[in-house]
C-alpha cells in the first residue's frame, strides 16, 4: 500500500494487475475501508487484465481525518431536512468525487473505469457528470439516485446501520457480524468467522466511527443526483442485489432507468454485500463491460 497527495489531501491507495492495463478504480462505501474491496475480487479483476486501484476515501481508513471539523448532529440534520430547513456539512460527496479523480491524476492517469459500491456508488455518479472527461465507463453497484421517493431501507437494515459501533474490540467484531447478517446477502453461505477476522482487520488498521458521520452527512447534503445523471454519456453498468434490505433494488433500477443507455444486472440472493458466491458474475460482468469500451 501506498500514500499519496491528491486534491489537497493524503490518500492511502493499492493496485494490483500492470499499469499498461485499462485502469479500474474502485470507491468503497460508506464508512468502509479500501481492504472492503476483499484481496481476491481485485486480483479476480486484474486476471480478466485490468490495472485495479483501490484507496480509502477522506476521513477514513489511513487517509486525512477531518477531525476539526467536528461530529455532525445526524438526528439534527435529518430533522431540520424534513422540516425543509438548509443542512450543511463539512465537506461534500463532491469532494469526495474530487478525491477520487485527483487520485488518478496523481497517478498519472488520463482516464479509468470507474466502479464504485454503496456511496461508491454514489460518488461515481458524481464523477460521471461532474469529470466526464476522466470516466472510460462506469459501474454503480447497489446505489441510488437519491431520489427521495424511492423505496427506504427496512427498520432493521436502518438500525444496523445508524447503531454506533462498539469502541472495544471483541465488541464490535460482535456488532459487525450482527450487522451482516441483517444487511448481507440471504442467498449466499455467510462464514460468520471470516466476516469476524475482516472486521478485525478493519478495526485493527483504523477505527474511526467519526469519520462515517461526516460522510454521511456528506451524501445527505447532496439529496437527490437523479436530474444530474441524465447528463452522464459514459457507458453505464448498474449491478443490484435482488434482496438488498439497505439499499432496496428499486435504487439500482432508478439509476439505471436515469443515465442513459446504461446496463442492468440484478443478482437474486445478494443483499448489501458482495459475497464471494456472487463474484463470477460480478467480475465477469465488469470484465465484459469495461472490455466493449477499451476494445
Amino acid at each position: 500500500m501506498a500514500n499519496i497527495t491528491a486534491n489537497g489531501i493524503q490518500i492511502e491507495y493499492d493496485t494490483f494487475g500492470e499499469k499498461t492495463s485499462p485502469p479500474l478504480l474502485l470507491v468503497m462505501g460508506l464508512g468502509a475501508q479500501m481492504i472492503l474491496w476483499d484481496e481476491g475480487f481485485c486480483e479476480q479483476l486484474a486476471d480478466k487484465g485490468l490495472y485495479v486501484i483501490r484507496f480509502d476515501n477522506r476521513d477514513i481508513g489511513l487517509s486525512t481525518k477531518f477531525e476539526d471539523a467536528g461530529v455532525p448532529n445526524m438526528m439534527e440534520m435529518m430533522t431540520d431536512r424534513a422540516e425543509g430547513k438548509e443542512v450543511t456539512a463539512p465537506y461534500s460527496a463532491e469532494d469526495m468525487a474530487d478525491d477520487a479523480v485527483g487520485l488518478l491524476d496523481a497517478l498519472g492517469i488520463e482516464k479509468a473505469h470507474i466502479c464504485g459500491a454503496s456511496m461508491g456508488g454514489m460518488i461515481i455518479q458524481t464523477i460521471g457528470y461532474r469529470h466526464p472527461s476522466k470516466v472510460l465507463s462506469l459501474v454503480s453497484i447497489m446505489s441510488t439516485t437519491g431520489d427521495p421517493s424511492l423505496p427506504q431501507s427496512t427498520p432493521e437494515a436502518m438500525t444496523a446501520l445508524t447503531t454506533p459501533a462498539p469502541s472495544e474490540r471483541d465488541a464490535y467484531l460482535d456488532h459487525s457480524v450482527k450487522t451482516q447478517k441483517v444487511i448481507g446477502s440471504p442467498g449466499f453461505p455467510f462464514d460468520e468467522e471470516e466476516q469476524r477476522q475482516k472486521a478485525a482487520r478493519s478495526f485493527d488498521r483504523s477505527f474511526y466511527p467519526q469519520g462515517m458521520a461526516r460522510q454521511m452527512a456528506a451524501i445527505m447534503v447532496q439529496g437527490n443526483r437523479r436530474p444530474e445523471l441524465a447528463a452522464i454519456t459514459a457507458p453505464t453498468l448498474v449491478i443490484h442485489g435482488a434482496d438488498d434490505p439497505l439499499v432496496p433494488v428499486e435504487g439500482g433500477k432508478d439509476t439505471a432507468d436515469a443515465i442513459p443507455g446504461a446496463e442492468l444486472l440484478i443478482i437474486e440472493g445478494m443483499g448489501h454485500s458482495m459475497p464471494e458466491g456472487a463474484w463470477p458474475q460480478i467480475v465477469g460482468a465488469i470484465s465484459e463491460h469495461t472490455r466493449k469500451v477499451s476494445g
